[in-house]
């Protein structure tokens, strides 16, 4: 017995029970969908009863798994297709986005369906983000209408639910060439304002880097001052086109003096100097004042200030004849002093205590 070989034992024929918490669930966004438009074909469009439906429901379907196809029966009536179409034979939902009233109040309704969703299934938040965008990129392929509701839905939410940054999908070159993306902002822009002032809707594309790039929602033949202007002022959204304004003087100014401190480090002639700071002046429509502030700061940062007060004025004196030129070219009152021999002092060791700061450094106007 004992010198013969044992057989060893073989696994062929072996059945393993897998564990029910093991086994994976066949992905079937059909079923699901179809579970969620009967409840909402229930509950009407009673927007409470859709509310609470949606919470119930969240205990009983995967949300996690199926948040694409939640989102796209809540909005667009029944699962998408790639390019934004429904499918013939797929159910259809008439308690949506897509098939409400296009007026605000309505859309305040559904916003507030979805931040009650989103807020019991905080999960979603992140889902529902990349639906949005998803959802923007197929603008082209809905309904004026459509996009309206979509759109005044995305102002409305864009004061907590959403963040700004899904916007970014408006600058999709075919969306800008059709002329969709300027169309779907202003209509944004009016119910998110409307929510929101204009300081908050300000401060949130500023986080975003838009606050500067709304001309660019125009095609690049309509990217001038004077369709923007009118465009948005045709809206009846003159305080957006304000702070756009504002922005971008802001801007200039600053590429300005940067410039102009550079052509000045130079040596650049002053007839040169001159005629850039004119055309710039033209272009952006920076008003005089402002300009004459623009180059005397430039001119006093030019020098090193002598930090024995008795010797700033003559040093003063001598900086201020050398740029008179290119002052005189900006305000008739420097055009007394270029013409004169003397100037007096006084005005330029008063000018110098006012621009000292308390730690005794020089605090250039």
């Amino acid at each position: 017995m004992n010198n013969q070989k044992q057989q060893k034992p073989t696994l062929s024929g072996q059945r393993f029970k897998t564990r029910k918490r093991d086994e994976k669930e066949r992905f079937d966004p059909t079923q699901f969908q179809d579970c969620i438009i009967q409840g909402l074909t229930e509950t009407g469009t009673d927007l409470e009863a859709v509310a609470k439906f949606l919470d119930a429901s969240g205990a009983k379907l995967d949300y996690h798994r199926y948040a694409e196809t939640l989102f796209d029966i809540l909005v667009a009536r029944g699962m998408l297709a790639p390019g934004g179409t429904l499918a013939d034979d797929m159910m259809r939902t008439h308690v949506c986005v897509f098939a409400a009233q296009e007026d605000l109040g309505t859309m305040q309704a559904f916003a507030q369906v979805f931040n009650k969703l989103i807020r019991r299934y905080k999960y979603l938040e992140k889902g529902f983000e990349d639906e949005v965008k998803k959802l923007l990129l197929f603008l082209k392929d809905f309904l004026e209408s459509e996009r309206n509701k979509l759109a005044m839905l995305t102002g409305v939410l864009a004061n907590g639910t959403l963040n700004a940054a899904i916007l970014n999908s408006l600058y999709n070159e075919n969306l800008v060439k059709e002329g969709v993306s300027a169309a779907f902002a202003v209509k944004l822009f009016k119910s998110w304002i409307n929510e929101k002032d204009i300081n908050a809707v300000a401060a949130s594309l500023r986080k975003v880097s838009m606050d500067n790039r709304l001309m660019e929602l125009f095609p690049a033949n309509k990217q001038s001052v004077e369709h923007f202007t009118e465009y948005f002022t045709e809206a009846g959204l003159k305080e957006l086109l304000e702070y756009v304004w504002n922005q971008q003087t802001i801007g200039a100014r600053k590429e300005l003096q940067k410039e102009l401190q550079e052509q000045m480090s130079r040596g650049d002639p002053f007839k040169d100097i001159i005629l850039y700071v004119k055309e710039e002046m033209k272009r952006n429509n920076i008003p005089e004042p402002v300009i004459i502030g623009i180059v005397w700061s430039s001119v006093m940062s030019t020098v090193v200030w002598n930090k024995k007060e008795k010797l700033v004025a003559e040093q003063a004196i001598k900086h201020l004849k050398q740029y008179s030129p290119l002052l005189a070219a900006f305000t008739t009152q420097v055009v007394l002093f270029y013409k004169s021999e003397v100037l007096s002092e006084e005005p330029i060791l008063k000018w110098y205590k006012d621009a000292t700061c308390c730690k005794g450094e020089k605090c250039l106007p």
